[in-house]
Formats: structure tokens, C-alpha cells, sequence
């Protein structure tokens, strides 16, 4: 047997054009027809390629696919995947009932003369498989070559691949998404949104593809809705103020709940903040989702079903440190106000030296980058854990030396204490919840949000049985 993993990208093109039932079409704007040439070069193409098309000009684009006030978006590729494989069933009826149809589409920003924006794009596929209905397959990429022609060459295997992955691969998660990266390391091209639909991935969940972006390294960030629609993370927050919450949720409790919705009252109250355009996110990092030194797919859905239920957007990432955090938020905020909860315990880490003996600028260079944007740390009490009292920003305990800076950042606007609280959650711990529910003790109910009791209940989470007796 050949070895897949061996395929150069001119033999995979070539594979697809000697299967005889693969048929479809080609629309590509914005960074030349990369991916159709492919398929020319390999030779019988004619067996695959109905036509090939781009359209450079806006004018000319407006006439094929509508008037658009951004080109390069999901929207416009969703127009495009639609617009040509309707035209090509409708064109070809008679080849549509012995073939297996396909609409590849991509609309692409590549790297500028100047060299100035960041390279990304959309890309799709409209394909059949074992249905009449077809599937879909929608990407966000970011390119990272330094060259236009890279660029182009990187784009025109990511097409390959794609279109090779999903005729030859779609029964197979592992093996579809690494179908797809074949030949494309992440420093030529990070891919942070993947969602798949139609009637041959109707079991799988688009969540745990999100989830695995992440724990391949494909990306270091992805992030999905209430209803477990993935989103692309610069187009969901695009000129929004971001409200992030960091944290386990395994599971959800009620002081969760309290910090979310007293910070972002707090955070409302600043200046140039509109609640319209606010943005709360709950963020994951695969630290926090593992397991025995595993990341469990059920855990991991078992947390996203829980914070989906109260209406937050979920946010997976490969930063364990905030200041990589907010330093990715800060790019797609584009200078607009910031606001991250944390509680007081975790910022007596984020102010630990020994976590950025990495960086040659230490703890300044990290606090430059975690605090140098338009981020202001919204930091909420807790129950010291050597004398029971109350411990917050006001009794705030660091090293002698990192006063001076605790003191700017107050005083700057960086960092500020909860106003409003309610204190008797503050002996509320998630690993307490956990351990109730596994053992069946029915008092964990106290501790969690309604919502949250109806849904461990109802989905059987955390390892909740019926038979609680323990009070």
C-alpha cells in the first residue's frame, strides 16, 4: 500500500483526477489560481475540472456573486461555494446524476508589495459524497510566509489537500485533519476554524474539531458560541471590547457566575465601554482540560455543554500564561478597552518572577506585553487559605521589591478590586463540587447555578449518577 503520508502534492492531484466520479469547479480571488493549477499540472484534469475562475476586480466580482462590503469574509465564501455548485448542477444535470459534484472556493488576502498585513483567507468546499445533499467544509487560514509567491505556493497545497482530505478521508477525524496540514508546518500557515456540516457529518461534533486545532498545534486559539458553532476569533470579536474569564469550570459554580457578571458591570462602567458591543468570553487552555495527563474529549464537552447552557462564548487556547493571552486578544481588539477577570490566587502568580525566567526581559517584559494594551485586570477576592479571612487586592501580598509596580498598575488604571461581591461564595471550589458529584452527594446542588444542576442532571456529567443518597 502507498503511504499516504508520503503523497507529494502533484500525486495526490493526480489520484483525484484519474477517480472518474470526482467532478467540480474552481473560483478563486485574491491570490492567483493556485490550487486549479495544481491540477492541471498532474495531468487529466479534464476528468475533474469543469471550469476554472477568478475574479480580481471587485466590479466583476460584485456581478458574479453580489455587492459586498468586505471580500474577504466567511459570508462572501459561503456566496461563493453556493453560487457555483448550483450553477454547475444546473449546468450539467446530466453529469450531476453520474458523478459525485464538488465547488471549490477561496477568497484570499496574501502578503502585500510592502509587506505591511498579515496574510489570511477563506476557504471551502461544497462536496458530495455518499448523498445527493452535499457537505460542506469552511477554513479560516493565516499565512506566514514571507513572500507573495510562498504564499501562493502554500495556499495552492492547503487546496490539495482539502479536496483530497474530504473525498478520501471524511470518515476519519485524525486522518482528515492531518490530510489536510500534510506539507503545511505552522510556520508557513496556522488554520484556527474548521466547521463541517451537511449529511455525512451529521455525528460529528464541531467542538472537539475546534478542540484538536489546538491540541494538534495547528493553531493556538479557536472558539465556538452557545449552540456549538465554531467561530473564527478576529471576525467574531471584530472591533469589540473583550470581557475574558479564565478558568477550569469543571464545573461551573456559582461564584463563576458571580465573578462574570459583577466584573462585566464593572467593566460597563468605564468610559467608551457600550454594552452592545461587549463581549464576554470564557477561555480554556489545554492545561485546564487535562486529565490524568490526557485531554478528554467527554471532559472537554462536558464543560462546553455546561458554559454554552448559561449563553458564554468559549474560547480553547494554547496559552497558559496571561500575558500571551492578552497579547493574542490585543491584536484582534485593535486598541479597543480590555477587560480580563482573575482571581486574586491567580495574580499572585501572574506576579512570579520564576514564571518568565524565559523571557530575556523577565517579569518587566511579560508585564509590558500583559499590561502594555488597553487591558485593565478586574481582580476578585477569596477566603485566605492559611487564616479564613478575606484576601483581595487591598491586602494584596507580594515581594517587597514588586510593590512599587503593583502601585503603578493601580494607578494607571491596569488593575483594580471587585466593587461588588458576595462573600459567601467565596468557600465555593470547583475540585469540592466535583468530587460531591462523583460520590453522589446531593449538597453539590447548593453550589452550582440551576442551569448548570438541569444539566449535569439531565446529560449525566462528571460521572453524575441517580443514585445520590450522601447528603
Amino acid at each position: 500500500m502507498v503511504d499516504e503520508r508520503r503523497l507529494t502534492t502533484e500525486e495526490k492531484a493526480l489520484k483525484i483526477n484519474l477517480t472518474s466520479d470526482i467532478y467540480g469547479c474552481f473560483a478563486e480571488i485574491g491570490a492567483g489560481q493556485e490550487v486549479a493549477a495544481n491540477f492541471f499540472k498532474a495531468g487529466g484534469s479534464s476528468g475533474t475540472i469543469a471550469h476554472s475562475q477568478s475574479a480580481y476586480d471587485m466590479k466583476v466580482s460584485d456581478s458574479m456573486y453580489g455587492e459586498a462590503k468586505r471580500y474577504v469574509c466567511e459570508d462572501r465564501l459561503i456566496t461563493m461555494l453556493s453560487t457555483e455548485y448550483d450553477s454547475l448542477k444546473s449546468k450539467l444535470p446530466g453529469k450531476y446524476k453520474e458523478s459525485r459534484f464538488f465547488a471549490f472556493c477561496n477568497t484570499v488576502e496574501s502578503l502585500n508589495y510592502h509587506k505591511t498585513n498579515q496574510g489570511h483567507g477563506w476557504v471551502g468546499m461544497r462536496f458530495q459524497l455518499e448523498n445527493e445533499e452535499p457537505n460542506d467544509v469552511v477554513l479560516h487560514i493565516k499565512m506566514h510566509d514571507n513572500s507573495h509567491k510562498a504564499q501562493q505556493e502554500t495556499l495552492g497545497i492547503l487546496g490539495v489537500n482539502l479536496i483530497y482530505a474530504c473525498y478520501f478521508h471524511s470518515h476519519d477525524l485524525d486522518e482528515f485533519l492531518s490530510s489536510i496540514v500534510q506539507r503545511l508546518p505552522r510556520d508557513k500557515m496556522e488554520i484556527d476554524m474548521i466547521r463541517v456540516s451537511g449529511p455525512d457529518f451529521e455525528e460529528v461534533d464541531n467542538r472537539i474539531i475546534a478542540l484538536n486545532l489546538v491540541k494538534r498545534g495547528i493553531t493556538d486559539a479557536t472558539m465556538f458560541d452557545l449552540s456549538g458553532s465554531v467561530l473564527q476569533p478576529a471576525s467574531a470579536l471584530y472591533k469589540k471590547n473583550i470581557l475574558l474569564m479564565r478558568g477550569r469550570f469543571r464545573p461551573v459554580t456559582k461564584i463563576h457566575i458571580d465573578m462574570i457578571e459583577k466584573g462585566k458591570k464593572q467593566f460597563l462602567a468605564e468610559e467608551e465601554i457600550d454594552e452592545e458591543n461587549v463581549r464576554v468570553i470564557v477561555e480554556l487552555t489545554l492545561k485546564d482540560l487535562t486529565a490524568d495527563g490526557k485531554i478528554s474529549d467527554k471532559d472537554f464537552v462536558d464543560r462546553a455543554e455546561l458554559l454554552g447552557s448559561l449563553g458564554y462564548t468559549v474560547m480553547i487556547s494554547n496559552y497558559l500564561k496571561h500575558y500571551k493571552m492578552v497579547d493574542y486578544l490585543a491584536t484582534i481588539a485593535r486598541g479597543r478597552k480590555m477587560g480580563v477577570i482573575v482571581g486574586v490566587y491567580n495574580l499572585q502568580i501572574i506576579f512570579d518572577e520564576k514564571y518568565y525566567e524565559n523571557l530575556p526581559g523577565g517579569l518587566l517584559e511579560a508585564f509590558g506585553r500583559g499590561f502594555g494594551h488597553n487591558v485593565k485586570l478586574y481582580v476578585y477576592p477569596a477566603n485566605n487559605v492559611d487564616t479564613g479571612d478575606i484576601y483581595s487586592l487591598d491586602n494584596f501580598s507580594i515581594p517587597k521589591s514588586l510593590e512599587g509596580l503593583l502601585q503603578y498598575l493601580k494607578d494607571n488604571n491596569k488593575l483594580a478590586k471587585f466593587e461588588e461581591y458576595n462573600p459567601k461564595l467565596l468557600g465555593i471550589m470547583s475540585d469540592d463540587v466535583l468530587s460531591k458529584i462523583k460520590v453522589g452527594a446531593s449538597s453539590w446542588e447548593e453550589d452550582v447555578p440551576e442551569e448548570v444542576v438541569k444539566a449535569i442532571k439531565f446529560y449525566k456529567l462528571f460521572g453524575y449518577t441517580q443514585k445520590e443518597s450522601i447528603v
